[in-house]
């Protein structure tokens, strides 16, 4: 399970180097055509229209207090509904294991001091036949302690599962929030235009070409 904790920090960090990996390879090649076209006595013209969004600063910082302050809030937050169900799945899911190995624990440990008082009506000592006359206990003591010691080391791991999912969900929220803001719209237009005009000093012919792109 840890393994998988850390499989989902790394896949998160992953798509955020990625995303701005391929955002800043596309800024450097398109300034190389454009360096590339001028060399050519090209003139590129540059007539991208861009619709504006307004740019909230704080929504990150929104989004990772919701998710802090109640699990699965930020994603709502930032309308990524889906999420939510799986927010709850793995906190829930860490929770669970918690409980159920902190309970073994308990009866195990509580079975254990038992049997060291000199008791022999603990749940381990008959499981087939209890309180059958002259029974050997189906659980040694040495087998009672092992088992306290195995569903406490469990328990602990399951703890600390649970915190890091809770820590990812609140990392999530907020990636999600600063990369929402970088979408653009499903309305998407491409116009291309040749372009054609006569230097007034050189007389001489300036072509080139325009790429008009709105969304």
């Amino acid at each position: 399970m840890s393994k998988y904790l850390v499989s989902l920090a790394l896949y998160f960090l992953v798509i955020t180097f990625g995303l701005a990996q391929e955002e800043e390879n596309n800024t450097q090649a398109s300034d190389s055509i454009t360096t590339s076209l001028k060399k050519e006595g090209i003139t590129v013209v540059d007539t991208l229209k861009v619709k504006k969004r307004a740019i909230n600063p704080l929504a990150p910082s929104k989004a990772a207090f919701y998710s802090a302050v109640f699990p699965g809030l930020g994603q709502i937050y930032n309308k990524r509904y889906w999420k939510v169900p799986i927010v709850y799945a793995i906190i829930g899911g860490g929770i669970y294991g918690y409980i159920y190995n902190d309970d073994l624990y308990d009866r195990f440990r509580t079975a254990f001091k038992r049997r060291q008082a000199g008791f022999t009506d603990d749940e381990f000592y008959d499981l087939g036949t209890p309180n059958a006359p002259g029974a050997d206990p189906d659980f040694s003591e040495a087998a009672l302690e092992s088992a306290q010691e195995r569903y406490q080391e469990d328990r602990d791991l399951w703890l600390l599962v649970t915190i890091g999912m809770y820590a990812l969900n609140i990392v999530d929220a907020n990636v999600d929030s600063h990369l929402k803001q970088f979408n653009v719209d499903d309305d998407l237009s491409m116009d291309f235009k040749p372009y054609l005009d006569m230097d007034a000093i050189t007389a001489k012919p300036v072509y080139g070409m325009a790429l008009t792109i709105k969304f």
